[in-house]
């Protein structure tokens, strides 16, 4: 386990320089997918110094700090601050990518689509890795409850959508962000899921957002708009009293800048209690 810190201004004086650690980096050497997966982790203010408060745990697909740690982190402790109370002070889990594609996508009937990506397809030992490895590790190191949400954005949000539908009890809140319902040709539109039955009991939270973001990849022409909507309206078709679901079109944001203001309304969203 080492400490990550940020890069500071040049000083004449380097004797008061210090480094300005916002989380720590771990190593999980995984059986499932037979390789070691890094991991960034935030713990929230306090965590240390109070040897009995548990705390909510956030499973962030793109977690690396090139990608989406640094400032998905900035929102939650933001969010968490005594004077916004918007959020319950949260451990942040950062999962690095190694191989996305194969990571977030299962098997796709799209020949053109296998031979681009010949490694895709390996999404059900992702998801293994997350629900047997990931989750047990992170509650029997961390002083942690029983709150768990999953944060997945493009092919991550493809994912997310994967595990709400497949497995949804893995988490209770899900935040998907432009998820890549394109693959397959959306074929996790027409899945049956238990979160559509009368008898589905977690109580479950889930977001969807979307920016302008237009044509699909793959060969047969999609909208990321459209298959994002049609997820939503899929799952608010359930039957099931325990489930919240919303979605956020937000126009004035595309793929590219979607992400951060997309969780940023998702924390607002799902804690309707804080509504200012």
């Amino acid at each position: 386990m080492c400490c990550f810190a940020s890069f500071c201004q040049p000083s004449h004086n380097t004797s008061k320089i210090k480094p300005l650690v916002i989380g720590q980096v771990d190593e999980l050497q995984s059986a499932v997918l037979s390789e070691k997966r890094v991991l960034n982790i935030y713990l929230p203010d306090g965590y240390l110094a109070n040897d009995t408060a548990t705390y909510p745990v956030v499973y962030l697909l793109d977690g690396g700090t090139d990608e989406d740690f640094i400032h998905i982190t900035g929102l939650y402790q933001f969010n968490s601050f005594p004077w916004i109370n918007r959020v319950a002070p949260s451990i942040i889990v950062g999962i690095t990518n190694t191989n996305r594609m194969r990571d977030m996508t299962y098997p796709t009937a799209n020949a053109a689509d296998r031979k681009k990506y010949p490694a895709s397809g390996h999404s059900d030992l992702f998801i293994s890795f997350i629900e047997k490895e990931l989750q047990p590790y992170i509650q029997k190191k961390f002083r942690t409850n029983s709150g768990k949400t999953l944060i997945g954005e493009s092919l991550g949000g493809l994912l997310a959508t994967e595990v709400l539908l497949k497995r949804p009890t893995l988490f209770d809140r899900y935040i998907i962000v432009s998820p890549s319902l394109w693959w397959d040709n959306g074929s996790l539109l027409n899945l049956s899921s238990t979160i559509l039955q009368d008898s589905f009991s977690q109580k479950t939270s889930i977001y969807i957002g979307v920016g302008k973001e237009g044509l699909t990849p793959g060969d047969v022409p999609r909208v990321m708009e459209v298959d994002a909507n049609v997820l939503a309206d899929k799952i608010k078709q359930t039957k099931s009293k325990n489930l919240s679901v919303y979605f956020d079109y937000l126009p004035q944001e595309d793929h590219a800048t979607i992400m951060h203001q997309a969780v940023f309304n998702a924390l607002r969203l799902l804690n309707p209690a804080h509504k200012q």
